[in-house]
């Protein structure tokens, strides 16, 4: 089966992009906008509203499989991708990587996304969130023109069994971690609920505002339980405050404070992601194994999660192969191809390191769905409900493409034989 066009369009994100160095540099907020000049190159504004392309593939039987291009929230920044505009990118997709597919068969997943993958347009690759979005609608075009769920491709081509179960899903909450904490609980959600404790203000000059939100979090579950047994995992995003409060290397300090979480969240599991910042990649992978050891000698009840300076499929390997820390984000976005984060899960696992496949609250629908497929095929411990930071439409949207496969591969349809 051919393929015979490449048709783009461009259009919205589930939030919203972000000058990362603007904010960085003091930029005020003012309701949900910020005051002040970008920083940035390609913004016109300190926050502006998030982008994306579609991406469709036309089969020579009609068929079409689509998927979305979507960069990170803070695109441009640290050393990422420029800016993702659809206006700049749109003509780089119909011609360039149009001349490249059309005409291919769609018979191989990892064949084409990996050609794509690496593809260069003078002299540069492609942009990630080209690469993302084209290797979705990649998937979908082999899927569809095999009869098979884009799950069942990738779990042919890999080797894998595609689950029979659900996977867990972690809501985020932004800055309203209160009100969404309840929406998450009422929900039912597995894993919750982020919390963006983003500066030592909210965090607490001596940890005092986390340790007293995860008090409030706790008594707020054990008084509203959706359900007889709810035990969800308590994993709170921390952006590098806790190394701030007490040294990125003071091991012994931040593993004190976390005993003290973990305490103050009992029953609960707790995770705490990117405890420090620790402004390097190879100074972060020691920061975060130092601090793996100090916890797991001291039987610590903490999983500590990677993200910063982890964003490669490379740095994947390179902190899983180090083992700094129990579990580490594959954001999804920032690999590229999604072929990239089928293999990092799977490089996780055969590691022995929890691999939680996140992403953005900056994605679309479609991205969220082919993100579902894949990790139904490939296992991750966890994955995000995404896009937007509202929780109830990045649950939906996840919760049900899993639930729609589940119950399709129940009645025999789309299974690889």
């Amino acid at each position: 089966m051919k393929i015979t066009q490449v048709i783009c369009s461009a259009g919205r994100t589930g939030f919203y992009f972000d000058d990362q160095k603007a904010i960085k540099a003091g930029a005020k907020s003012d309701g949900s906008l910020y005051v002040g000049e970008p920083k940035t190159p390609g913004f016109t504004r300190i926050r502006q509203a998030g982008e994306s392309i579609s991406v469709q593939i036309v089969l020579e039987n009609g068929h079409i499989g689509w998927g979305d291009c979507a960069a990170v929230q803070y695109s441009g920044a640290g050393g990422r991708d420029p800016l993702f505009l659809a206006d700049t990118f749109i003509p780089v997709i119909e011609k360039d990587v149009a001349a490249h597919l059309v005409g291919q068969k769609a018979d191989s997943f990892r064949r084409l996304a990996e050609d794509i993958d690496h593809m260069q347009v003078d002299g540069k690759r492609l942009h990630t969130a080209i690469r993302y979005g084209v290797s979705q609608a990649i998937l979908d075009a082999v899927a569809k023109a095999q009869g098979l769920t884009m799950a069942d491709v990738v779990a042919k081509e890999y080797g894998t069994t595609v689950r029979t179960e659900p996977i867990h899903v972690f809501t985020q909450s932004g800055d309203s971690r209160y009100d969404n904490a309840d929406k998450m609980i009422m929900k039912g959600a597995d894993v919750l609920p982020h919390g963006l404790f983003n500066s030592v203000e909210k965090t607490g000059e001596k940890g005092e505002g986390l340790l007293n939100y995860v008090i409030w979090l706790r008594e707020r579950v054990l008084a509203h339980p959706p359900y007889e047994g709810y035990n969800p995992i308590i994993h709170i995003d921390v952006y590098g405050t806790i190394g701030q409060i007490f040294g990125c290397d003071n091991y012994v300090g931040m593993a004190d404070y976390l005993k003290t979480l973990a305490d103050a969240a009992q029953p609960f599991q707790l995770r705490i992601e990117g405890p420090m910042d620790s402004d390097g990649r190879e100074e972060q992978m020691r920061d975060l194994r130092g601090l793996r050891l100090e916890l797991d000698k001291r039987n610590i009840p903490v999983e500590i999660v990677a993200d910063e300076w982890c964003n490669t499929l490379d740095d994947v390997k390179y902190f899983a192969d180090n083992k700094a820390g129990h579990m580490i984000q594959i954001k999804t976005p920032d690999l590229g191809s999604i072929h990239n984060t089928c293999e990092a899960v799977l490089y996780c696992k055969q590691q022995g390191v929890g691999a939680y496949q996140g992403g953005t609250c900056n994605e679309t629908d479609r991205s969220s769905q082919v993100c579902v497929q894949c990790a139904m095929a490939t296992g991750p411990d966890q994955i995000l409900a995404k896009p937007g930071m509202g929780v109830d439409e990045g649950y939906m949207i996840v919760v049900n493409e899993m639930n729609r496969l589940l119950a399709l591969r129940a009645k025999g349809v789309g299974v690889a034989k």
